[in-house]
């Protein structure tokens, strides 16, 4: 890689890693994922956006050059279901948690936001936990490391929910002895929390309807009461807020489907999903996304009729596929995990890679700014030293909004330099003790042993 010396001043300095407006990335394999590869490839990033990808791109005086002959250029992967950069994610003491949301307790000094973007990872959605049948507000972030809790926030990501079905809402473990346990208590009293609570929500659309109505009449009226649990189901109903539900059992997936066909809702993204093969005709019809796992199983009873091949069947029946992590180690190797369909399910390598790039971010409904390589989307992407299917592929550097905000060389040279100050560190506390203790003391006194009787 060039620009060695760079890197390892800015580590040097602790300084951002900061380069000239214009950056062109050339002589690498540019995986664009909606418009082929091209090899060797050029793109050019102005602005936080990519301005030009194509074989031969302009390079404008004074533009920054990146060297990735050898390597394989990627958008950056989108993790569609992630609870990382969040200080909490589960408000379990009610069934309906729909005024709560991750996006209030974002934590921007977690330090799994910088190890998922050495993984290539530049998006992730970040979901309220599954204790609840209907939980909280979803958090769309970017993984700008560095920024505050507001800067990582997508800013225009359409809003989402979390729903969730099975075991977790229904509460069949970790309840603590002695605690009274919470209504639902089975699958069935899960579909009615959910199908009272859209009941719940018509009726106060329409008290806003009827006080509009009455306005308009130039009645004098008192609006209705603001209800914050209620608001975010009714944007459901308007189609304006996107479900994500956690489920397993093709049962389940059933029922929510026809709940939500009940009030003309269209669930945005089954979670997980993994009995999703089982019903993918239905899933198909109803227009449902699923975001699943490569190969999870058997954590769980209602996880035991996981499949590998469950994202390649459902993908062959129409649905659009994503592969998540729903955990911070797992997301660290997504483009991993995307390369198991294409061992177990017979995928192209370009349909695998749309399952963590441009998949997940048309779930999200932020397809048009991100999940691909074309003029005109944001700058997030990853450079790969092999193909990122690969097993042994590493990521060498990451963009978010155009600025490099991983390399694997500066990474390196702040690890060598934290490695020193830390030598350097312990050298001087030593000599410290030496000198407290003074000449004949090998060492300080040492009182009884605690806990023992003397």
């Amino acid at each position: 890689m060039r620009h060695t010396k760079l890197f390892l001043a800015a580590a040097l300095l602790g300084a951002p890693l900061a380069f000239a407006q214009d950056t062109v990335i050339r002589g690498g394999t540019v995986l664009t994922v909606t418009e082929g590869t091209l090899s060797p490839g050029e793109v050019l990033i102005r602005d936080g956006k990519i301005a030009e990808v194509g074989t031969s791109v302009t390079v404008p005086d004074g533009a920054e050059v990146i060297d990735a002959t050898g390597m394989f250029v990627m958008p950056g992967i989108v993790d569609a279901h992630s609870h990382i950069a969040a200080e909490s994610i589960n408000e379990g003491s009610v069934a309906v948690s729909s005024m709560t949301g991750t996006g209030d307790v974002v934590d921007p000094y977690d330090v799994n936001i910088y190890r998922e973007l050495a993984g290539g990872v530049t998006v992730s959605n970040i979901l309220h936990g599954s204790a609840n049948p209907i939980g909280g507000l979803n958090v769309i972030i970017k993984h700008r490391w560095g920024a505050d809790a507001a800067g990582l926030v997508l800013e225009g990501a359409p809003p989402g929910i979390k729903f969730a079905l099975g075991e977790n809402p229904k509460r069949s473990r970790g309840m603590p002895a002695g605690v009274e346990r919470r209504y639902p208590a089975t699958r069935m009293g899960v579909q009615d929390v959910i199908r009272q609570a859209f009941i719940e929500a018509e009726a106060y659309r329409q008290e806003f309807a009827d006080y509009e109505a009455a306005q308009a009449r130039g009645e004098r009226v008192l609006p209705p009461r603001r209800d914050m649990k209620l608001e975010p189901l009714v944007e459901v109903l308007e189609g304006t807020r996107l479900v994500h539900a956690h489920c397993y059992r093709q049962d389940e997936i059933l029922q929510l489907l026809r709940v939500a066909e009940e009030f003309g809702v269209r669930i945005a993204t089954l979670q997980h999903v993994l009995e999703g093969y089982k019903v993918a005709n239905e899933i198909a019809a109803h227009g449902a996304g699923a975001s699943t796992f490569s190969d999870w199983w058997a954590y769980k009873v209602e996880a035991y009729d996981a499949i590998p091949h469950n994202a390649a069947l459902m993908t062959e029946r129409g649905i659009l596929v994503s592969i998540n992590s729903d955990s911070a180690e797992e997301a660290r190797h997504l483009n991993q995990e995307a390369a198991k369909t294409v061992k177990w399910g017979g995928m192209s390598e370009e349909e695998a890679l749309k399952m963590i790039t441009i998949n997940p971010a048309i779930q999200l409904g932020i397809g048009d700014r991100i999940g691909s390589l074309e003029a005109g989307k944001d700058a997030d992407l990853a450079i790969f030293d092999r193909h990122p299917l690969s097993t042994y592929a590493v990521n060498q550097m990451t963009f978010v909004d155009g600025e490099m905000l991983f390399s694997r060389e500066r990474d390196q040279a702040m690890r060598e330099t934290m490695a020193a100050e830390r030598a350097e560190l312990e050298e001087k506390l030593s000599e410290g003790d030496a000198a407290e203790r003074g000449p004949g003391r090998r060492g300080p006194r040492r009182g009884p042993r605690e806990g023992v009787r003397r």
